[in-house]
């Protein structure tokens, strides 16, 4: 069974929002670069980008990063994990990185992404940019720019579709079973 938390509409007003206090904090837009996490982080990301251009009449650099390598759940699985590529074509030493993905939860997605983020280089920081946060961190991350803080439990799981990749732009609550639904209300 599935509630949906965003639909279409929503989802656009949270992405502004997201793109506006983006804006806000980091005033030297010149310095700022966003990293969309494979696979809708890198949707989100050039989404928030037009975003940008359209409120500040600035082109922000976007590139996406494939963590596959750097997760630490890959070891004892038989299966060859599906390599995707890294694009990031410019440099981000010194710069202002903001990590961009879609639903956070235990924090290891993110602790993959600042790994292999050290390895292209050195930013002057990184801050992270989540669509949801569903809570469960297993690990001390925290994201600066939330779009929408979902509870949830542990059995449940939050669906963000995108229309680049989904056809359709909501975000759902898939629920296990019926009393879960009843909880949350």
């Amino acid at each position: 069974m599935k509630t949906q938390i965003l639909d279409a509409s929503a989802l656009r007003r949270t992405l502004n929002r997201l793109a506006h206090e983006l804006v806000e904090r980091n005033r030297d837009l010149d310095l700022l670069v966003l990293v969309g996490i494979r696979t809708r982080g890198e949707f989100l990301a050039h989404r928030i980008a037009k975003l940008i251009q359209s409120i500040e009449g600035k082109d922000i650099p976007v590139g996406v990063l494939d963590i596959t390598l750097y997760r630490d759940d890959l070891h004892g699985r038989l299966d060859q994990p599906l390599l995707k590529s890294t694009e990031i074509l410019f440099d981000i030493t010194g710069k202002t990185v903001v990590l961009v993905d879609d639903v956070l939860y235990t924090g290891r997605t993110i602790r993959s992404a600042l790994n292999a983020l050290m390895d292209i280089g050195r930013p002057a920081m990184i801050e992270l940019m989540v669509l949801a946060d569903r809570g469960h961190r297993e690990l001390p991350i925290k994201a600066d720019f939330v779009g929408k803080n979902i509870p949830t439990s542990k059995t449940q799981e939050v669906m963000v579709m995108l229309s680049e990749k989904d056809n359709d732009d909501a975000i759902y609550l898939i629920h296990e079973n019926d009393d879960e639904k009843e909880e949350l209300q």
